[in-house]
């Protein structure tokens, strides 16, 4: 298993600074994750080092830029990247995961508790569920990492967040840029606002649209 020290020194290309106790419960995250992962499917990825950097560097580089203060909605979280990650930066950030796959639930839920997190939801239904049953306006920030049908997703996401809120997305730039081109910006009211380069990544972004009032 990897020490703290190799930990932190995975991360710094992606210009973190983290408190000695979020390096703790990275490892701890960390360490979960990679014993689960022998039972079931949460990620493709089993090497220790490559989970630090694509999964937590890629995830945690988007708090370099923003500070994330309020709710998020993570849609599709999976092993909670990025949105159960984020909240090691963000202890006091209420977080909302939509995970559909009850075996990536318990783990989820497992993660938090055992890294001492609290103000963690994991719900069980689909985005569109979530939507009929009251969420709109609800939410100030939006996040999705590796989740497909992005033009259903989007309008959907949307109408989670408040005026002002914002959706980030983590996509490659060709990606980014056929979404800036279809309907479904327009669709859900959002304006691409930036694109944050993701380090260690030949073609990886984070893309941030705002709501509209």
């Amino acid at each position: 298993m990897l020490s703290e020290t190799s930990v932190r020194h995975l991360l710094e290309p992606f210009g973190l600074e983290l408190a000695p106790a979020q390096i703790g419960q990275l490892v701890t995250y960390l360490e979960l994750l990679l014993r689960w992962n022998k039972r079931i499917n949460l990620t493709a990825i089993h090497d220790p080092q490559a989970c630090v950097t694509r999964h937590f560097g890629e995830s945690l580089c988007l708090a370099r830029w923003v500070e994330l203060r309020g709710k998020l909605l993570d849609i599709g979280s999976g092993a909670g990247f990025p949105g159960l990650a984020l909240k090691i930066v963000f202890p006091l950030l209420s977080v909302t995961l939509l995970e559909r796959v009850a075996k990536k639930r318990a783990f989820l839920k497992e993660v938090a508790r055992a890294c001492g997190m609290d103000a963690v939801e994991v719900r069980a239904e689909r985005l569109e569920e979530f939507v009929r049953q009251g969420a709109p306006n609800a939410f100030d920030f939006a996040t999705s990492r590796a989740v497909g049908h992005l033009e259903e997703l989007i309008p959907l996401a949307a109408r989670c967040l408040r005026p002002g809120g914002r959706l980030y997305l983590w996509l490659s730039r060709e990606q980014g840029e056929a979404i800036r081109a279809g309907a479904s910006v327009k669709e859900a009211n959002l304006e691409w606002v930036s694109t944050i380069p993701i380090p260690l990544s030949r073609k990886g972004e984070i893309w941030c649209g705002e709501r509209r009032a």
